[in-house]
């Protein structure tokens, strides 16, 4: 199969891991979207298809990559629509929108489809944020190509509207894009190339903070900004269709982080508690950000993800 080759970024502190390519495809509606394979360090296990969050472009995830390879797994990783350098919904790029959730599970089925042939089987997928989120819908809609799921800080619930019952809030949200304002900021003056490390809530490793920085400072077209109505509007269509009592019947674990301050953790372990297979753990003293957090504390995320692949991918 010819894939149309697609650029990627290295700085001197990430490199391109070994081996990765990354390549252009097609999502819905004809969309232009960035996706990248690196191949196992050695006899391949399966591979792991990693799903970023929110903001989060394929270059963040070179570290996780390169871990995954060691372990001997192949990594499709890939830049969802609005993300990364793949196609951006409106005229400025740094507004995170969203139009809600049918195009991204469209995209992630035509990307799946379009690696099928080219990855190892069994396949994990590993989902953090919003892509553990969508992982998740993915799954409820019928996608059975998975052998197990791994989801980091899944966004089943947004922290900053906790003092609003999920409805009230969906219903404002909607309520705005009702109003005509679906692409309008939620708010103004998020500036993701300047946030100091003392300030911020996702990681409490300065070096791998900076090391994102300096991603961005290499390629201001990854950065994304704060978010519009219309994506507040889908992240709370997401939490309320992951509410329901239906979850993926396949090996998954969920790992929440004590310290987090963007999504709430309470729906992600009742997701992993309504799994028949599932496993919810959560890590003391954590940001959102789990996998570019401290080495001690991804540690331990990594210790739940080995033993996921233990028993999907021995």
């Amino acid at each position: 199969m010819t894939l149309e080759p697609a650029p990627l970024v290295a700085t001197a502190e990430a490199p391109i891991p070994d081996g990765m390519r990354a390549f252009w495809h097609q999502g819905a509606g004809g969309a232009r979207l960035r996706a990248a394979i690196a191949p196992s360090d050695g006899p391949a296990r399966g591979a792991v298809i990693l799903s970023p969050g929110r903001t989060e472009p394929i270059e963040k995830y070179f570290e996780v990559t390169g871990e995954l390879q060691a372990r001997g797994f192949w990594v499709l990783v890939h830049d969802w629509r609005g993300h990364g350098l793949s196609h951006r919904l409106l005229g400025d790029r740094l507004k995170g929108h969203a139009a809600g959730a049918g195009d991204f599970l469209e995209d992630f089925r035509r990307l799946l489809h379009e690696a099928e042939p080219l990855l190892p089987r069994p396949w994990i997928s590993f989902g953090h944020s919003m892509g553990g989120a969508l992982v998740a819908m993915a799954l409820a809609a019928g996608e059975r190509r998975f052998s197990g799921a791994f989801l980091s800080s899944p966004m089943m619930g947004l922290e900053a509207a906790r003092r609003l019952p999920l409805e009230v809030a969906r219903l404002i949200a909607h309520g705005m894009v009702r109003a005509g304002r679906a692409e309008a900021w939620v708010y103004e003056g998020y500036d993701p190339m300047l946030g100091p490390f003392e300030s911020n809530i996702l990681t409490h490793d300065e070096r791998r903070y900076e090391r994102y920085r300096a991603q961005l400072a290499a390629c201001p077209d990854l950065a994304l900004g704060g978010v519009t109505w219309g994506w507040l509007a889908f992240a709370f269509d997401c939490a309320a269709a992951l509410a329901k009592p239906a979850a993926a019947d396949l090996p998954l674990t969920v790992v929440g982080a004590s310290e987090d301050l963007l999504v709430a953790t309470a729906p992600a372990r009742r997701y992993a508690e309504r799994a028949p297979q599932g496993r919810y753990a959560e890590i003391a003293g954590a940001y959102h950000e789990l996998l570019m957090e401290t080495d001690a504390r991804r540690a331990l995320v990594w210790r739940e993800f080995d033993a996921l692949a233990g028993r999907v991918a021995p």
